[in-house]
């Protein structure tokens, strides 16, 4: 949105560099109101995030200030999806950071082949190309069958994209590469159909994955399960948050099960460092149970 008499952003205009602290200030009132009026609280996730996100909002609803975004958020139910869109963390692509699941495969998988069921909660799986990724990765290995995945997240949209499997063809040369570098045993092409510029992946693969809605920040344990894969969440909470959260994901993890997270993320310097032996560094695969 422009002024009248000058061609800065009015945003610009009204959020210099002496009006900082009015701007935090619109923020917590903002935030507090949505965790009032809809029950998601954002409160503790990452500052730097939550700012980059509202001041997007701001200029493409051509809205001065965060108290006329508050406004329209109270008002209109509409524009709050819109916003909630906004915060939702949705950057994914299938078998991200190869060498991680190449790790998987050859220390995690070994063990969980040793149990008769297997449960797994893929905390934040987005628009579902992870967890198409792991269940590629338990068919290749022989452990599908006996595997229930609960793939969560907190919006409700990208469950149901994740539900669907269709995905842009374009992103496929991306993801069949990723897969190759990951160990894949045979064409990832092999596990879908392409059909005008979409690909759909194969219905086996989600034969036994749940798709549900679960809050990270305000819902509690969702299952005991031997591995939590949530990878490049955490990144977007404080350390507040992310304590909370690592101490969620400890609860729902049986003895000497698995936690994966993403490649920036850690447990070090958390209140769970004592409580996980690591399987990987580099790759961030933590074991439950006390470093020996």
């Amino acid at each position: 949105m422009l002024s009248e008499n000058n061609d800065l952003p009015v945003n610009d205009l009204v959020y210099g560099a002496d009006n900082g602290d009015l701007f935090d200030l619109e923020i917590e009132l903002l935030l507090d109101a949505v965790n009032r009026a809809y029950g998601y609280d954002f409160r503790n996730y990452s500052k730097a995030h939550l700012k980059r996100r509202i001041m997007h909002r701001l200029k493409m609803s051509s809205l001065a200030t965060v108290t006329d975004l508050q406004k329209k958020l109270l008002w209109e139910k509409n524009f709050y999806r819109t916003f909630l869109q906004d915060l939702s963390i949705n950057v994914t692509e299938m078998f991200r950071d190869p060498s991680f699941y190449k790790v998987l495969r050859e220390k995690v998988i070994p063990v969980l082949s040793t149990y008769a069921h297997i449960k797994v909660w893929l905390a934040g799986c987005s628009t579902g190309e992870e967890v198409y990724s792991l269940a590629i990765l338990l068919k290749e290995e022989g452990l599908l069958p006996r595997t229930r995945i609960y793939a969560t997240d907190f919006n409700k949209n990208v469950l149901e994209t994740a539900k669907q499997g269709i995905y842009k063809k374009q992103d496929m040369e991306l993801y069949e590469s990723n897969y190759n570098k990951s160990g894949g045993e045979s064409n990832l092409s092999d596990y879908y159909t392409a059909k005008y510029g979409s690909v759909m992946f194969d219905k086996s693969l989600a034969k036994n994955v749940v798709f549900a809605d679960h809050n990270l920040v305000t819902d509690g344990v969702f299952a005991e399960v031997n591995m939590v894969f949530c990878r490049n969440v955490l990144i977007y909470f404080d350390k507040i948050l992310q304590n909370k959260v690592l101490n969620l994901f400890s609860d729902s993890l049986t003895n000497n099960g698995f936690l994966c997270l993403g490649t920036k993320e850690s447990i070090r310097f958390t209140q769970l460092e004592n409580s996980f032996s690591v399987i990987d560094k580099k790759n961030k695969i933590y074991k439950k149970g006390a470093v020996k």
